[in-house]
């Protein structure tokens, strides 16, 4: 049975189906939650700008977005949304989908924390990104009506601390990797969340190079 929140139908393909039992069993409720309100928020975004875009895709983009800071799919020194990103690439190539659209998909997760970028970008970037930014961020909260968040909302809960709940799982996907925040918002995390970090300044690497001049 196909699911419609907020008047919008989650793909029921096989591979669909199948990114959804993946990530139910690989993500705790916060970011499996998080995930699905994420392809709600994009695919509404998408209807009320006029896009065409694949829900399939979107979905695809909006459920890997975050497997990147779980143990499964974390590698020990790659930005958390690469790693997410690789595991959309290798999930959708396992389904036979076309190069371009491993493409797309690819790009979204891996941009998904890259503010002011992605939506320049082909749809299913441009909207993987709205998602999140409107789930983590409010941004365009009121863009979308009582009915839709509600609808969302009842359906994939946010609980009582989605916004600290989020942040902890931002650091503990990113604070064994340090390195890999900088020039990313994920810096601000470990500036809040360990006493140990040390933010990198780029300026400072500028002036330290082995040019002369």
């Amino acid at each position: 049975m196909t699911d419609i929140v907020a008047g919008v139908a989650v793909p029921d393909s096989a591979m669909a189906r199948a990114a959804t039992e993946l990530v139910r069993e690989t993500e705790d409720d916060l970011l499996y939650h998080h995930s699905r309100r994420v392809f709600f928020w994009g695919a509404l975004t998408g209807e009320r700008r006029g896009l065409r875009f694949d829900p399939e895709l979107l979905y695809v983009g909006a459920m890997f977005h975050d497997m990147g800071l779980t143990g499964a799919y974390a590698s020990p020194d790659l930005r958390f949304e690469v790693d997410g990103a690789n595991a959309a690439r290798d999930f959708l190539a396992s389904y036979g989908v076309g190069e371009r659209e491993v493409e797309d998909v690819w790009t979204a997760i891996a941009l998904h924390t890259t503010p002011g970028v992605p939506e320049h970008m082909r749809p299913t970037i441009a909207l993987v990104t709205a998602g999140v930014e409107m789930d983590v961020l409010g941004l365009a909260y009121h863009d979308f009506s009582h009915a839709q968040r509600d609808h969302v909302c009842a359906c994939h809960p946010r609980g009582d601390h989605f916004k600290e709940g989020i942040i902890d799982a931002f650091a503990r996907g990113t604070i064994g990797k340090p390195a890999t925040t900088f020039g990313n918002v994920k810096a601000d995390v470990l500036a809040l969340k360990d006493p140990t970090y040390r933010r990198v300044n780029f300026c400072s690497l500028i002036l330290a190079s082995d040019w002369r001049s």
